[in-house]
């Protein structure tokens, strides 16, 4: 037996669990923060899903560039708009193939039908595919594209054809965004004849650089090299493991040890001893995210304006900043990162004054000692290194105007599903920006389409709502510029979120790594990465 075959077979009967793996040259070992809810990406949202299904199985139509915002082409070569900006023609890669796997085996190669098929289950609600596994699409009707995309056709095998409402300036760049990863017709057909259509969301198929392999949850992802894969020699490692540990301190451990090769979101009391590793490799950069509170309008007392500016302005933003990210985070005082064009600078934060905050409180009518809960994430992500310390600091700073807040966690998949559903008061929660647009922040984040979505507040404004439509509705960007800054005037006035920092983001790996690119929008990729001795 081969010494690779023999690493692996021990890996994989759990005898290699405490053992440095850095040996094994062709296996490469992600420690990962969280378990993924599914495997389907257009049901989800967070990068946790989407590290395990769209960066390692799938493709998309158009791509970033790995590492950048630079939209170039994927399973699209190429496409044409026309001149109105409404009609978009995508001429398809041929040759490609989907991924054959213990229970699928694919007949033909990619084509327009697998297409139609990705984006009319997402557009058609009585699709048969979605009515026999119905489930919702988060992102798609987040960013209106449900209600935008007027038809989507077939030109020939290898061309395909949208037709839009209105113009969307971002629509390349959203179709390149992980939910936008094109499914198998050929699978989904063989799904549904075998009445197991939820196995989309189980047994992935596409044809990206990874193979899905099996999954245990809590504990391990198994991904094997698409050696089909159409970009030749862009998949150096022949097996990737996602080891799953929600411990910041146990996944530094296990790098440090050599028992995986890359990480992420190492707490900020490690940072010092991480850089120091001579043995590590510790790349960073200024993040693209917003870690902010949510305050759920639709639970009294939060339908109150005076409430949540109480609220806001009782919390002591640069104590969290210093306790939380510790020297990795800088102020927010937007709903989005100062980056992003069309970020207006004028915006300032209201000054902390709990007495101030007293004082509004009881013009609102609120009891001394009113209870509320306050959700905290079970995970940390790039906007939020430690979101329980987080919490406690929000629940004593609440404390001092009257207000009892009781923290509450769910496991990560739950805690996004019951927020979606609108069980929580406030939350913790936060967005690493996925396409390099304003739409991405202000519509999909707090936009009256986004209420079931990813709109965490509930909050929908039409005066905003109309600006932030005429902005994505127009190509020319100085116009765009100014109806976003009315925009997030009316969002900083009406207090439906309380922005806390924007992160640093660092990525902690061993030193054979090579060419690992950190992600802009928090999403790790692992084609393209190789490992040296």
């Amino acid at each position: 037996m081969r010494k690779n075959a023999v690493i692996q077979a021990l890996i994989a009967a759990g005898l290699l669990a405490s053992a440095p793996l850095v040996n094994a040259a062709s296996t490469l070992v992600f420690c990962s923060e969280g378990s993924p809810a599914g495997f389907d990406p257009g049901q989800y949202t967070t990068g946790t899903d989407f590290d395990a299904s769209a960066e390692t199985v799938f493709n998309r139509l158009t791509q970033f560039e790995r590492g950048g915002t630079a939209v170039i082409p994927g399973l699209a070569e190429k496409w044409e708009v026309s001149t109105d900006g409404k009609r978009y023609t995508f001429h398809l890669r041929p040759g490609v193939k989907f991924h054959t796997t213990e229970y699928f085996k694919p007949t033909r190669t990619f084509n327009a039908d697998d297409v139609l098929f990705t984006f009319q289950r997402m557009l058609d609600k009585n699709h048969p595919f979605r009515k026999a596994y119905p489930t919702e699409f988060p992102y798609f009707t987040d960013m209106g594209m449900d209600a935008n995309i007027a038809k989507v056709e077939k030109v020939d095998d290898l061309r395909v054809q949208f037709s839009l409402n209105q113009v969307d300036a971002a629509f390349i760049q959203n179709l390149a965004m992980s939910f936008a990863s094109i499914q198998s017709a050929e699978y989904a057909e063989q799904l549904l004849k075998a009445g197991k259509a939820a196995d989309i969301n189980q047994k992935p198929v596409g044809t990206g650089p990874f193979v899905f392999k099996r999954y245990q949850k809590d504990a391990q992802i198994r991904f094997s090299a698409n050696k089909d894969y159409w970009i030749p020699d862009e998949v150096k490692v022949d097996n990737l493991i996602f080891a799953i540990n929600t411990d910041a301190s146990v996944r530094m451990q296990k790098l440090k040890a050599g028992e995986c090769q890359v990480t992420l979101f190492p707490r900020p009391a490690d940072l010092e001893a991480l850089k120091k590793d001579p043995k590590l490799n510790m790349p960073s950069q200024p993040g693209f995210n917003l870690g902010y509170i949510a305050y759920n309008v639709t639970h009294k007392p939060f339908d109150q304006l005076e409430v949540r500016q109480a609220l806001d302005m009782a919390v002591n933003k640069q104590a969290i900043i210093g306790a939380v990210y510790q020297g990795a985070g800088q102020l927010a005082v937007n709903g989005m990162p100062p980056t992003q064009w069309s970020y207006d600078e004028t915006i300032k934060d209201p000054a902390y004054n709990p007495a101030k905050a007293k004082v509004l409180l009881q013009q609102a009518g609120l009891a001394e000692g009113t209870e509320i809960t306050l959700w905290a994430m079970p995970v940390q992500r790039p906007y939020n290194p430690n979101a329980k310390l987080m919490a406690e600091m929000l629940q004593a700073d609440w404390a001092k105007i009257g207000i009892k807040a009781k923290i509450v966690s769910y496991e990560w998949g739950e805690y996004i599903k019951r927020a979606k559903g609108g069980e929580h008061d406030a939350m913790l929660i936060g967005w690493s920006g996925d396409n390099g647009d304003p739409d991405n922040w202000l519509g999909t984040l707090y936009g009256c389409d986004a209420v079931a979505g990813n709109n965490f507040s509930k909050w929908c404004d039409p005066l905003y709502d109309k600006l932030i439509k005429e902005a994505k509705a127009t190509s020319e960007q100085a116009k765009r510029i100014e109806l976003y800054k009315q925009a997030q005037h009316i969002l900083k006035e009406r207090v439906p979120i309380t922005p806390i920092a924007h992160s640093t983001v660092y990525q902690p790996m061993r030193k054979n790594v090579q060419d690992f690119k950190i992600s802009p929008f928090a999403l790790n990729a692992f084609y393209g990465v190789s490992l040296g001795k």
